[in-house]
Formats: C-alpha cells, structure tokens, sequence
C-alpha cells in the first residue's frame, strides 16, 4: 500500500558551500548550484527535499516484519561512545594520569547527548573545523560530501590556566563536576573561543538576558577543546527518573517491540494541557487515515539545563504520567522518555538541532508548532522570534530532508464547547489563548483555568509544586527577618 505524495517543483537557486577534515587535511568543495528544489504539498508533510526524485511514499505492508529502521540515522549508523565494561578499569587508569579538565553539570549533559549518538555522526567535542561549520552553515559536510543538520555548535570551553596545565599533551581527562571521571578526549584541538560571535550567530542577537548565554557562555574560559570522546559509564542522575533516560538504541529497540510503522516526535519543556493532547491525538488520527496501522507517538520533554522559571523536570514528568493515567494520551501507543540535551531557547536555529536528535532516535515524523525553541524577548515585550519561522525553516533546512515535518494546527480554549478544539477564525471571539506563561501563573497564583484545559490531576501536581514555591519563600523571608 502506498500514498502518493504530491510534489512541487520551485525554482530557486540554492549555494552549498562546505569543507571537511580528512586527515588533519581540510577538503574544500566547490559550490553547486541547485536550480530545482522539491517541496511536499501534503498538509502533513512540509520537507523541503534537494536533489530528489519525484517519489512515491511507501507504508510498510504488513506482510513483511516491521523494523525501527523508519529512518536512518545521521551518518549511516547510531555513535556509542560509552567505553565497554570489561574496558573500563584500564581506561580509567589512563584518564587518572591525564591532564584534567573539570567538567560542569551542563558539559555532563553534552557528554551524555554525543555520547548516546544523540548528535551521531558527531564523535566528541567540536574542533575547529567542525564548530566554524556549526556556526555558520548550520550542518556538517561529511567525507563523501552529503550534508547532515548540526544547527548548534557542542563545545567544551576552557580557561587560560586548564589550557596551560594541558600543555602539548594530546589527551585529556574529564572530570565531572563532584570530582568523579567522566571520560577521557583524545586528539584534542584547543582554539579561540570568539564569545561574541558564538552568541550573535546562534541566536541573532547580543542582547542581555539570554538564559543560556548567562549560565553558560558568559562565564566560561575563552578557549574551546575539542577531540574524541570516550565516556567510563554510561551517565546517570540518580533522580529517580533515569528510567525515562532511554538511548537513540533503546528507543528504536522499543519501537519496533510496539511494531510501529510511523514515529511522530512531540518536544516539549511545559507540562501537557488538553491542547497538546488534541494536537497529538489528531495527529495519529491523520496518520491513520493515511493508511499507517500504528503510528507511536514519542512524547520527548527537554531534560536538560532550561531557565529558572520553567517548571523542574521531575514535576513535568509526574505531571505528564498523570496525563496517561487519566486517559488523555493513550499508553498503549505513547512513549513517554526524557531527552538529556539542554535548552538554549535559540528560536529556529535551536528546533532544527531538535528535529535532527530525533531522527537519530528513529522517529520519521517531527510535530512542530508556534514559536518552537523560542522565549520572549529578554528587555522587550515582544517574541525574540517570528513564531512562525521554526516551521518554515524546518520545512527548508539542509540535511533533514529524510524528515517528515508535521505543522501544528492552532488550538486554543473554546469558550463555547468549555474545552481545547482546534481554532476556528470565522468565531474568533469565542476562543481563548492560554500560553505556557499563563498557565504558570494560573498556577502560581491559585486561580484554576477553565474546565477542560488540562485534566484535574496534572492540574494538581502543578498546583502542589507552587504551593511548595511559595512555603520555602515564606520560611526563606522568615529566616531573613529573625536574623
């Protein structure tokens, strides 16, 4: 059984420049020029695919044994880079007599992303070639000169003294923020880290307050090492929820024990109201209709590093097995997992890296909304971000072609039906808009939302987590005046 997938032929031109590292050799590659771009006119499809045929997409008949392989990963094959366990006490040794470089939480979180192939084809920490094209290609040139996404460059900084204490040695240790090995990057390269530039390329703007920026950039050294990685264990939290921590491989492993013939990926950093669930639900309906016979939904909250207001991951995931347990998602076809990479809030260029570590988890379909990776802007009351660029970019972005994009339909609180439905313009006025803010302060404040908005006990947990807020305040103040 197939679907035809209607394509239209635009022309446009489209330069490619690129170059890549092949033995300490940089390669260059003549531009080319391509004169005929490939869209998908499918509502649901909305790839920009380069240099294709006009195809026809197939669904997998069920005759045949249904694989996780519903899309390759970045590079041919899944990056592991957690050294073998009967390794490890030698590799330990070894990392012991290294120069250290002492890592933070948010290079631990780096660690764990390049090391489970989130980032495949990627092996470690950016050298310079790799990172200058990060920066400003948005992609990396293989050797056989394909192109794969890599929108945000993932490098380790250092300081002048760690720079010093590394010398000429071509190796170091990684050392994690308690004192504990991390793991060991061999064949490093240590280069400027031009901060500036770094900032105004990968968000569009040097303007204060940029949560990333503060926390991570800002302060760190102004060099940047990179090199090979090899991680001693696989990286734990200890949180009680490294059991949603599942790997690129453990993820398609479980895909294909649920024998899904479509992954549609859903990324979030909020917890899950009505409208998601309607978005979500609508969305294996259509792909049902498509003729899949059992399209999985990946629900993948951002596990990493996210701003001081955004609700903590813990209450997020009990929020969201809330939403299971009632019903409003169906466990039967959602895969609930956390995704470990950190948060920039970098608006179009960040929801491309997004969409690629999910094609390295093996999901097909990536949903894709209003202001996706964006924020507010930091000193005005504006959106830092058009929301309307994520999907257009998405739909257009070199080395995710084998990607189907997913837009969102809007959807909103029916003031009429007393529930989420889609956004009808024609009755404007009978729809009410609840942002991730809002909501927050719904929350914060004690105010309920609407009947209908979220199911009453995700509702709760967010809730409790305030009121929890507020009672540390209160004792924090109390403590500040009996001083």
């Amino acid at each position: 059984m197939s679907l035809t997938v209607k394509l239209h032929i635009t022309n446009q031109l489209n330069l490619n420049l690129g170059q890549t590292s092949i033995n300490n050799k940089t390669k260059f590659y003549t531009p080319r020029i391509r004169t005929k771009p490939i869209y998908h006119s499918n509502p649901m499809i909305s790839t920009t695919l380069y240099n294709k045929p006009i195809t026809t997409m197939h669904v997998p008949s069920y005759s045949s044994s249904i694989k996780s392989s519903l899309i390759d990963p970045d590079g041919g094959a899944l990056v592991d880079l957690v050294v073998p366990e009967r390794e490890r006490a030698k590799k330990k040794l070894e990392a012991e007599a290294l120069p250290p470089v002492r890592l933070t939480k948010i290079d631990v979180e780096w660690v764990h992303v390049i090391s489970e192939g989130w980032a495949s084809p990627l092996r470690g920490f950016m050298r310079e070639s790799e990172y200058l094209q990060s920066l400003h290609f948005n992609c990396l040139r293989m050797g056989s000169g394909s192109l794969v996404n890599m929108s945000l460059p993932i490098v380790l900084a250092i300081d002048d003294e760690t720079k010093t204490r590394i010398g000429s040695s071509p190796n170091v240790g990684l050392v994690g923020p308690n004192g504990d090995l991390v793991g060991i990057l061999r064949s490093i390269e240590i280069y400027k880290h031009n901060k500036e530039e770094r900032i105004a390329r990968t968000w569009g703007t040097t303007t204060p307050g940029l949560p990333y920026v503060e926390e991570v950039i800002t302060p760190a050294g102004n060099w940047l090492v990179g090199g090979d990685l090899e991680v001693l264990n696989p990286i734990k939290y200890n949180d009680g929820l490294d059991h949603y921590r599942l790997s690129p491989q453990q993820l398609r492993k479980e895909f294909d024990r649920r024998q899904a013939d479509a992954v549609f990926a859903f990324q979030l950093r909020n917890p899950v109201h009505n409208g998601h669930a309607l978005l979500m639900n609508d969305t294996r309906k259509r792909l049902l209709e498509m003729g899949y016979k059992n399209p999985i939904l990946l629900l993948h909250p951002l596990g990493g590093f996210t701003k001081a207001d955004d609700v903590p991951l813990d209450v997020r995931m009990e929020q969201h097995s809330k939403v299971l347990e009632d019903g409003i998602l169906d466990p039967e076809t959602t895969i609930v997992a956390i995704f470990p990479s950190p948060m920039h809030y970098a608006g179009p260029t960040e929801v491309q890296w997004h969409a690629k570590a999910r094609i390295n988890a093996g999901a097909n379909f990536y949903i894709v909304g209003r202001d996706p990776a964006g924020m507010g802007h930091p000193t005005e009351k504006r959106d830092l971000y058009d929301p309307d660029h994520g999907k257009k970019v998405l739909s257009m972005a070199p080395g995710l072609e084998k990607l189907n994009i997913l837009p969102f339909r809007v959807a909103a609180y029916d003031t009429v039906e007393k529930k989420m439905a889609f956004f009808e313009p024609s009755r404007a006025k009978d729809f009410l808009f609840i942002s991730g803010t809002k909501m927050r302060t719904y929350a914060r404040t004690g105010e309920n939302p609407p009947d209908g908005f979220m199911c009453p006990e995700g509702w709760n947990v967010l809730v409790k987590y305030y009121e929890s807020l507020q009672a540390e305040e209160a004792l924090q103040q109390q403590a500040v005046l009996s001083s």
